[in-house]
């Protein structure tokens, strides 16, 4: 018998909404569409495709896309998730149809759904082909995806290039990658309005979860807290009690969930035939200059025949 371990093929899975608010907000507002409609995030989002797409060459590849705004399952367990944070303004909707549509046409997957977040889609997609020996590549800077790492996946702050994995999680974070769920519920996240239980921040969430393991072994054993060498530990124990079923309902907010609807015609997330006449259709929509054009076609795999003018690249 050979000890060769396998090699696991790699499904990159993208955080779209990450790329399409950063390029919304650094992108300059130069950029329109036919209809005099602001580009700027499509014409940002489009070059970290692109330079993903001509950098990594992936087979294998899902982009995911935030449509539960205010939809998601999370607001009917918590009416304020997420409530701090304004509505997006209609030029950045429209924008966000424009970078599936500009996916899709690729031929790359596209994962949308209006009661699942995109870190769900992500992980459901991932431990939906696990078992068929691929591992992920999660390129996005959110702390809450760490949870899905296992031992051959890894995740990408595209940003700042920089890549972890599995053991790394705990360098970044102060715990391990399993425990990021419990360890988010205990100290909160202000990111996505989420309290945490009051008192615990960031150090003592992470000793918490250092001696016990786990939010629930935590409340088992929460006799043992006021012994802890742990500032405030006897008012730590005596809030833990007091918010025991906040806590495991910041649990259920910070956990993704990995049984999100997945379109079956998508099956191992290969990269598809593109569509020549939609992806043309886009770049004359969106006024992409020649030097995008040329590099979207060649990432397609096409040819492109059509010579726009247009003062922007």
């Amino acid at each position: 018998m050979s000890d060769l371990v396998p090699v696991r093929t790699p499904l990159y899975l993208v955080d779209a909404s990450l790329y399409v608010f950063r390029a919304w907000h650094s992108m300059p507002d130069e950029f329109q569409d036919q209809q005099g409609w602001p580009t700027n995030a499509v014409h940002g989002f489009a070059r970290f495709l692109l330079d993903l797409l001509e950098r990594e060459r992936p087979q294998h590849i899902a982009i995911a896309f935030d449509e539960a705004l205010d939809s998601c399952f999370r607001h009917g367990l918590y009416a304020a998730y997420k409530a701090n944070r304004d509505p997006a303004p209609e030029a950045l909707r429209r924008q966000f149809a424009h970078c599936k549509a500009l996916c899709s046409a690729l031929g790359l997957a596209v994962l949308a759904h209006h009661e699942y977040e995109a870190d769900d889609l992500i992980g459901s997609a991932l431990h939906a082909r696990r078992p068929a020996g691929m591992r992920g590549v999660i390129v996005s800077a959110d702390k809450d995806l760490s949870q899905l790492l296992f031992e051959h996946d890894e995740q990408w702050d595209y940003a700042r290039n920089q890549r972890w994995g599995m053991a790394g999680v705990k360098a970044r974070h102060g715990v391990h990658a399993h425990q990021i769920a419990d360890y988010l519920a205990l100290c909160g996240d202000a990111v996505d309005n989420i309290p945490g239980v009051t008192g615990v921040g960031a150090k003592s969430a992470a000793v918490l979860l250092a001696h016990f393991g786990s939010l629930d072994i935590l409340y088992e054993r929460l006799d043992e807290v006021p012994f802890l060498r742990l500032r405030g530990a006897a008012q730590m124990a005596v809030r833990l009690r007091e918010q025991r079923e906040h806590a495991l309902l910041w649990r259920q907010l910070t956990t993704i969930a990995l049984d999100a609807p997945l379109d079956a015609t998508q099956a191992d997330f290969s990269r598809a035939s593109a569509d020549a006449q939609m992806l043309q259709g886009l770049c004359d929509a969106l006024r992409f200059g020649p030097l995008t054009r040329r590099r979207l076609f060649a990432a397609a795999g096409l040819s492109d025949h059509s010579s726009p003018a247009s003062e922007f690249a």
